[in-house]
C-alpha cells in the first residue's frame, strides 16, 4: 500500500490531520493518567465498601444463628411479607449452584474483601462461598428455581435495579450439615455494576464534541490564512503564462503580506524589463531600417555589378538577422489572454495542411481535455515542430499522454535525426544542422521559449528505431479557489 498516495497534500488538510493526531494523543495520555489514578481510588473504595457490607452480612448471620431453628423461617416470612430487607436471605438444604459472571479485577477485589472479613468475623464456619451472578441466571431456594420465579415482593425491591440489572452478590455459608444460609444483595453505589470502563459513553461524546469543535475552528482559521497563500501560488503559476497580471492584494499574516509585497515588486520589475526589451528591439529595428535602405540606394550607384551583388547579399543577410531577432522577441512575447484551447482540433488543423499533399501526419484518437494557454503561441509552436518533422522526416506520428495535472506530447518523424553533439545547440538562434538555404535556425528556439512561457519544457533526442523524437511537457494551470 502506497502511503504517499493517501497522504494529504494541501496545507489545510495536513494541519487538520496533525491537529486531529495531536488531540488524539493528548486525550490518550490524559485518559491513561486519569484512569491510573481513578482506578486505584475505585479499587480502594470498592474494597472499603465490600468490607463494610461483609460486616453487615456477618451481623445477619450472627443474628439468625442466635434464633432457635423453629423461629428462623417465621422471621424470614415476616420480613418478606413486609417487603423484604436490604438483603435476600434464605435457609436451604443444599448449596445452590451459581452461574458466575466473567472474572475481572473489580470482581476479585470485592470477593477477596468479603472472604477476608467473613472469615475473620465467622471463624467457626469452614465453608464460605462468595460469587457474583447475573439476575436472569440467579438460582434461589433450590437449584431449579430462578429469581424470576419468586413473588415480586420477596426479592424484587432487594435484588432488582431496573433497567441496569447489575450483577448480584451471593454469599453461601454452611452452618451445619444440610443447612446453608444464603444471602444475596447488590453492591452499594457507585460500585453496583462492577464496571471497569476506561471511558464512559458521556465522556466519549464530550471528547468527540470538543475534538470536532477544535477541528472546525482550526479549519476556519487555517482556511482564512491559506487563502492569500493560494492566491499567491495561483498568481505565480499564472505569471509563467502571462506576465501582465494584476497586483495581488496584500492581506493575511505578516509573513504572507511580506511575501505578497515581494511578489508584486518582482512582477512589476519583470514587466518593466520585458517592456524595455520590446522598446529596445523596436528602436533597433527602426534605427537599422534607415541605414540599410540608404546603403541599398548607394549600392545602386556602384558601376561594378559583381560588387553590387555582393553588397546587396551582405545587406540581405543583415536585414535577415534583424528580422530574425525581432521575430524571436515577438514570437515568445505574444500578448494574448489565457483561454481554453482545444489542442486536439489545433493539431488536426496543422496536420490537415500536410496530409493534403500526401504527407502522413498521424494523430491518435486520444481525447484531450481543454488546456489553458495562449492559442496563437501554441499553434506557432506545434506548427514549427510538425513542419520540421514533415520537412526532414517525411512522416510524423504524434503520441499524446493526457494527465490530470499535465499534458505530454511526443512528435516522432522518420528523418535522419540530429547528431548527438548538436541536440542542445539547435535551440540557439541561427544554429542550423541542415544544409539547405531555407530557414533561419530560429524555429526550435522559438518553440521551446513558448513552451517555457507556459511553464513547461521541451526536449529532443534521437529515437532508438530511427528519426527524431521531440517531447513536449505542458502543465495545466492551477485553479484559484
Amino acid at each position: 500500500m502506497n502511503i504517499r498516495k493517501w497522504w494529504p497534500k494541501s496545507l489545510l488538510a495536513r494541519t487538520l490531520w496533525f491537529t486531529l493526531l495531536a488531540v488524539f494523543l493528548a486525550q490518550v495520555i490524559a485518559t491513561s493518567i486519569w484512569y491510573g489514578q481513578s482506578k486505584q481510588r475505585d479499587l480502594e473504595g470498592l474494597e472499603s465498601a465490600s468490607a463494610s457490607m461483609a460486616n453487615m452480612f456477618a451481623s445477619t448471620v450472627t443474628f439468625f444463628q442466635s434464633l432457635p431453628l423453629e423461629y428462623r423461617h417465621i422471621v424470614l416470612d415476616q420480613l418478606r411479607n413486609m417487603g423484604g430487607t436490604r438483603f435476600f436471605v434464605s435457609f436451604n438444604q443444599e448449596e445452590i449452584l451459581i452461574d458466575p459472571i466473567p472474572d475481572s479485577l473489580m470482581k476479585r477485589t470485592a470477593v477477596g474483601a468479603f472472604e477476608e472479613v467473613l472469615s475473620e468475623k465467622l471463624p467457626r464456619l469452614d465453608v464460605i462461598r462468595v460469587e457474583f451472578s447475573r439476575p436472569e441466571t440467579l438460582h434461589v431456594l433450590k437449584n431449579d428455581i430462578l429469581l424470576s420465579d419468586l413473588p415480586r415482593s420477596w426479592a424484587h425491591y432487594t435484588l432488582s435495579l431496573e433497567p441496569f440489572n447489575p450483577p448480584i452478590l451471593v454469599v453461601q455459608l454452611e452452618l451445619a450439615e444440610n443447612e446453608w444460609l444464603y444471602i444475596a444483595a447488590l453492591l452499594p453505589a457507585p460500585y453496583v455494576t462492577l464496571e471497569d470502563e476506561i471511558i464512559t459513553g458521556q465522556q466519549l461524546v464530550f471528547m468527540v464534541f470538543m475534538t470536532a469543535l477544535l477541528l472546525v475552528f482550526t479549519f476556519l482559521m487555517i482556511r482564512r490564512q491559506t487563502k492569500p497563500l493560494k492566491r499567491l501560488a495561483y498568481a505565480a503559476n499564472a505569471m509563467s503564462f502571462d506576465i501582465y497580471q494584476p497586483p495581488l492584494k496584500e492581506e493575511g499574516a505578516t509573513e504572507l503580506v511580506t511575501a505578497t509585497r515581494a511578489f508584486n515588486r518582482m512582477q512589476s520589475r519583470v514587466q518593466r524589463y520585458i517592456d524595455d526589451r520590446e522598446h529596445l528591439f523596436s528602436s533597433i529595428s527602426h534605427d537599422l531600417k534607415t541605414p540599410i535602405t540608404r546603403l541599398r540606394l548607394r549600392a545602386e550607384l556602384i558601376d561594378d555589378d559583381a560588387k553590387v551583388e555582393k553588397f546587396n547579399r551582405d545587406l540581405d543577410e543583415l536585414e535577415m538577422m534583424v528580422k530574425g531577432a525581432l521575430q524571436t522577441v515577438k514570437d515568445t512575447d505574444l500578448h494574448e489572454n489565457l483561454t481554453q484551447v482545444d489542442l486536439k482540433e489545433m493539431l488536426f488543423s496543422i496536420a490537415e495542411r500536410h496530409n493534403q499533399h500526401q504527407v502522413k501526419v498521424t494523430i491518435p484518437a486520444t481525447k484531450i481535455a481543454p488546456l489553458m494557454g495562449k492559442p496563437l503561441a501554441l499553434k506557432r509552436c506545434f506548427s514549427n515542430l510538425i513542419d520540421n518533422g514533415v520537412k526532414y522526416g517525411g512522416e510524423v506520428r504524434l503520441i499524446i499522454v493526457d494527465e490530470k495535472d499535465s499534458l505530454i506530447l511526443i512528435i516522432k518523424d522518420k528523418g535522419p535525426g540530429i547528431p548527438n553533439e548538436s541536440l542542445e545547440a539547435v535551440f540557439e538562434p541561427y544554429v542550423r544542422v541542415a544544409k539547405d538555404e531555407e530557414g533561419h535556425g530560429l524555429g526550435l528556439g522559438i518553440a521551446r521559449n513558448i513552451i517555457h512561457a507556459h511553464g513547461g519544457d521541451m526536449a529532443i533526442h534521437n529515437a532508438v528505431d530511427g528519426g527524431l523524437e521531440v517531447k513536449v511537457y505542458i502543465p495545466r494551470l492551477l485553479k484559484e479557489d
